[in-house]
């Protein structure tokens, strides 16, 4: 089987970054159903005007979708204390995010898509499908940034690999200004969001309270061969 060798009998690397990008995905979808009938507050500044409206960089922002799973599960791929580290950190931020967006619901204004063509097209579906909504800090920048962070520190990886994490985290953080689904104060908050969990991380007894719950997911999964 394809997915047995990719993965070498790892179930925790098979299953954990699965989970965590779903439990991401879910938190930022309650968040919207429990302030999108709120007031918003537009967090712009003059300098997110003068950031160039780019849609092709529509393909880097949805792109950035395959790079967190990539990364997820090569960094759960190492070994099991730094792993768990990674995705506490990312639980963390989820949840906190999830604490700002519906303390705080922010919003931005969109500029009106003419004119035809892939990127365009793919401009509006984005726009229909993400209202502009739970944007501080951006869950997308500090996602990317996270990836960053968990390989930047590897030895065992070539600097080349490392250096192309930095690249492809700063390219989403600016897809996000360039597609005007953020400002600069989400791409700021969500970047200080992710070292700040990250390095809470690091403390050993809330590490092992994740390890635990970690734990208990692999043991609802059977032997998957």
């Amino acid at each position: 089987m394809i997915i047995k060798k990719i993965f070498r009998g790892n179930r925790y690397a098979l299953i954990i970054p699965v989970a965590a990008l779903l439990f991401s995905t879910l938190s930022f979808g309650l968040a919207k159903l429990f302030c999108f009938w709120r007031p918003h507050v537009n967090m712009s500044i003059p300098w997110d005007a003068a950031v160039p409206f780019l849609p092709w960089t529509v393909s880097i922002y949805l792109g950035s979708f395959v790079y967190w799973y990539l990364c997820f599960v090569l960094i759960a791929m190492r070994d099991r204390e730094q792993a768990d580290r990674f995705f506490y950190a990312h639980a963390l931020t989820v949840s906190l995010s999830f604490l700002c967006f519906v303390l705080l619901p922010t919003t931005l204004e969109r500029p009106e898509i003419t004119g035809g063509g892939l990127w365009n097209g793919l401009m509006r579906i984005v726009y229909w499908v993400d209202t502009p909504e739970n944007l501080f800090p951006s869950l997308h920048c500090s996602t990317a940034w996270l990836c960053w962070i968990g390989l930047r520190g590897r030895k065992d990886l070539p600097r080349w690999t490392k250096l192309l994490a930095l690249l492809l985290s700063l390219m989403v953080c600016v897809s996000t200004l360039t597609t005007r689904q953020h400002v600069m104060a989400d791409v700021v908050s969500g970047v200080a969001l992710a070292e700040a969990d990250y390095l809470l991380a690091s403390v050993p007894r809330l590490r092992k309270a994740y390890s635990r719950i970690a734990d208990a997911l692999l043991r609802r999964f059977p032997k998957l061969w």
